[in-house]
């Protein structure tokens, strides 16, 4: 079985693109902090697609907190330098919202709209 569960905060708001066969899709970075060592974080790329990414993009932003659970995938390319690079990428199945509503409140540019404000932030 090929699942990761991860907790951490966006480094920055999410991003949209559509595939050339138009499905939509949001990619955003979740930073995990490292337990007991120091401010030492590890870094994941987290790609949403269709609704789930529609969802995502339109509610969080950086430093949102989330759990996002789904399968990795790790692909690897040459670097400018000529040195070899991993790319690590956890494919959401799953995303939830943490970080406090009243928190989301305050620090949210993006309204919800009308009707929507029981959502969970």
């Amino acid at each position: 079985m090929n699942k990761l569960v991860i907790i951490g905060n966006l480094v920055k708001d999410p991003e949209s693109r559509t595939t050339k066969d138009g499905i939509g899709l949001c990619s955003f970075t979740v930073a995990v902090n490292r337990k007991g060592e120091g401010k030492e974080a590890d870094y994941f790329r987290v790609t949403a697609w269709r609704q789930l990414g529609e969802i995502c993009l339109k509610y969080l932003a950086k430093g949102r907190k989330v759990c996002v659970t789904g399968p990795v995938s790790v692909s690897t390319y040459t670097g400018q330098d000529g040195k070899p690079r991993a790319n690590i990428e956890v494919r959401a199945e799953d995303v939830e919202f943490l970080t406090p509503k009243g928190e989301a409140a305050r620090t949210e540019e993006k309204q919800a709209p009308e009707g929507e404000e029981d959502l969970p932030f």
